[in-house]
């Protein structure tokens, strides 16, 4: 299972466990609805953070996965090079 999906879903158990505290806890209404505000701040916060960091592994995935493109592309054009010269020495 990824990662990523069982990170969504510990946080929307989490937020869905924190809302059903706030919605059971004996305040008033108006401290509940500041509470659930904040806390969905918070989860927003923190969502977002994860976002960032996955979308930076995959930034540094993709950078790797460049260079290494880069790397056998050279790879291919030395031996081509090299297989045109052994052609040339073989027919001349």
């Amino acid at each position: 299972m990824n990662s990523g999906k069982v990170l969504l879903g510990v946080l929307a158990g989490v937020a869905a466990g924190a809302l059903l505290g706030i919605l059971f806890a004996p305040d008033k209404g108006e401290k509940t609805r500041k509470k659930i505000t904040r806390k969905g701040e918070d989860y927003a916060d923190a969502l977002k953070e994860k976002f960032e960091e996955f979308v930076e592994s995959l930034s540094v995935k993709a950078d790797e996965v460049k260079e290494k493109v880069s790397d056998f592309t050279e790879q291919v054009k030395t031996k081509v090079s090299d297989v045109k010269k052994e052609a040339k020495n073989i027919a001349g």
